[in-house]
C-alpha cells in the first residue's frame, strides 16, 4: 500500500473563513483505489516557507510516498505552490504536469493557465494540483494509474519500465 499526504493551501481556509472542500474530495478519490491510503492531511496558508517546511518534513521523514498539494498554482500574487515545490525538489517530473494540463485543457481551455509542477524529493513524488475540488480530482485521475509504477521504481521495488521487450 502506498502512503499519501495531502496539503491544502488556502489563506481563508487556514484562517477558518472557508471550509476546505478539495482536501476531503482528494482523500475520498485516493482511498477509492485500494493501493493508496491517506496518512497525512495538512491545511496551511499560502506561505512559501510553510509549504517548503511541510514538504521537507513529509519527504525527508518518509511519511508519504506521494504528496499531493492543492491550491496556489494560479496567477494570484499569493499563489506560491510551484515556487515552493521547485525549491525542495531533487528532480522534476515534467511529464506528469504537462499531461494533466493537456488532458484538463480538453475540458476547459483555462487549464493552460495552471503553473503546477511535479517532481521527486527523496523517495516521494510531489504533485501540485489545482485548488478546486473538481479540477484537483480530474487532474489526479489522469495520472493515477501510472503513479504506482513510478513509486515502485523510486523505492527500488521495480526496475524495469519496458514490459514487452523483444529480443
Amino acid at each position: 500500500m502506498f502512503k499519501v499526504a495531502i496539503i491544502t493551501l488556502s489563506d481563508k481556509g487556514y484562517e477558518g473563513q472557508r471550509e476546505d472542500l478539495t482536501g476531503p474530495k482528494l482523500k475520498e478519490y485516493v482511498q477509492s483505489n485500494e493501493l493508496y491510503k491517506v496518512v497525512s492531511y495538512t491545511l496551511i496558508k499560502d506561505d512559501i516557507e510553510m509549504l517548503q517546511n511541510e514538504l521537507i518534513r513529509i519527504c525527508d521523514n518518509n511519511i508519504a510516498d506521494l504528496v499531493l498539494t492543492n491550491g496556489g498554482t494560479g496567477f494570484s500574487k499569493r499563489d506560491i505552490t510551484p515556487e515552493a515545490t521547485k525549491a525542495v525538489l531533487e528532480k522534476e517530473i515534467p511529464g506528469i504536469s504537462e499531461y494533466m494540463r493537456m488532458k484538463s485543457s480538453e475540458i476547459t481551455k483555462k487549464a493552460i493557465l495552471s503553473r503546477g509542477v511535479s517532481g521527486i524529493r527523496n523517495n516521494s513524488i510531489i504533485i501540485n494540483l489545482p485548488g478546486s475540488p473538481k479540477g484537483a480530482v480530474e487532474n489526479l485521475s489522469f495520472v493515477m494509474d501510472s503513479l504506482d509504477h513510478g513509486i515502485e521504481i523510486l523505492k527500488g521495488e521495480a526496475t524495469e519500465c519496458a514490459t514487452n521487450v523483444k529480443k
